[in-house]
């Protein structure tokens, strides 16, 4: 009997641990806090500690693609749905007078980096507040393309951007399939209905649909960064050719406004917001009490999944998709 009582009480108290906990990178849960119960949480005091003005440091980190992720314990909006909500969350706060996003992304899909740049454009144009953009080790391709739609943008000198374009990636297995004897069949309704089959050639026909669809989402592109920084697109062509640039460079080709740290970043908002004094803050759901300026509203919990990739996560990586994405992160 007393043995039995002893693990009925580790039973509840295991039990209390896995449902009252939250699973970020400080404690564990079954049943993650929903978005919607985000904590506003100050990180940083400018000034008056009494003022009422708010800055909000949003955080897009990570590829950017619109599914989230998931495994046993722990589940995560998509980047695409986390931003929206946590801006929906700022419009409701009338005492943010300023947004800063702090980007470390190499890109992603074309799609997830277009509703970003979308979802931050008419934040702006629905609460004419000012947004600044920090870029952090990596801001290249999808995840510059998302900074456009801010006001100003600073960078680290460190910081990697650029890789301007886009690209459609996949794996072929044509010539494994032909040393092990297997062919690839298929039956379609037209020439091209298949294209981009990882297990049949690919056709030069199929290079020539794909090209087209590259150089309109290139052209899509570019267009943003005209409207963004008012870059002539002729010249803007010359440095869009897909090479990544550190931010002092970048800043001499008007990609990014200056090179400086988080705290340049913060007084250039504050300049754009006309204001002397803010709270910084982080919409987050850890319950840390040291979170400060460089904790990131994004931490995530540790995976659990096997290093050996299965047939589907294969079959992911073989069909192509076509990316605003720097390939060398």
């Amino acid at each position: 009997m007393k043995h039995l009582s002893i693990l009925l009480i580790a039973a509840m108290l295991t039990a209390a641990f896995f449902t009252t906990a939250c699973f970020n990178s400080s404690n564990i849960s079954l049943l993650p806090a929903p978005e919607d119960k985000l904590i506003a949480r100050v990180v940083k005091t400018i000034g008056d500690k009494k003022t009422d003005n708010r800055i909000l440091l949003l955080d897009i980190d990570g590829a950017l693609v619109g599914v989230g992720e998931k495994n046993w314990f722990w589940e995560e909006d998509a980047i695409t749905t986390a931003i929206s909500k946590k801006l929906h969350k700022a419009r409701k706060d009338k005492r943010i007078k300023a947004v800063l996003v702090r980007i470390n992304s190499p890109g992603g899909t074309v799609t997830a980096s277009d509703i970003i740049y979308r979802e931050i454009k008419k934040f702006k144009e629905e609460t004419h507040i000012p947004v600044i953009t920090m870029m952090m080790d990596v801001a290249a391709s999808g995840g510059y393309y998302v900074a456009c739609a801010s006001d100003k943008i600073v960078a680290h000198k460190s910081t990697i951007t650029g890789s301007l374009g886009v690209i459609i990636y996949s794996l072929g297995f044509d010539g494994l399939f032909e040393k092990i004897g297997m062919e690839s069949r298929v039956i379609k309704s037209g020439e091209l209905k298949d294209m981009g089959n990882p297990f049949d050639k690919f056709s030069e026909e199929e290079k020539v649909v794909f090209q087209n669809v590259v150089d309109q989402m290139y052209d899509q592109f570019l267009n943003v960064i005209v409207e963004g920084r008012k870059i002539d697109k002729e010249e803007l062509r010359k440095i869009a050719d897909g090479r990544i640039y550190l931010g002092t460079e970048a800043v001499k080709l008007k990609l990014v406004d200056k090179v400086g740290y988080i705290d340049d970043a913060l007084k250039l908002a504050m300049d754009e917001a006309r204001i002397r004094d803010a709270k910084v803050l982080l919409y987050t759901r850890s319950r840390r009490n040291e979170l400060n300026v460089y904790s990131n509203s994004l931490a995530k919990a540790p995976e659990l999944k096997s290093p050996y990739p299965d047939m589907q996560t294969i079959l992911d990586m073989s069909r192509p998709r076509l990316m605003y994405m720097w390939m060398g992160q």
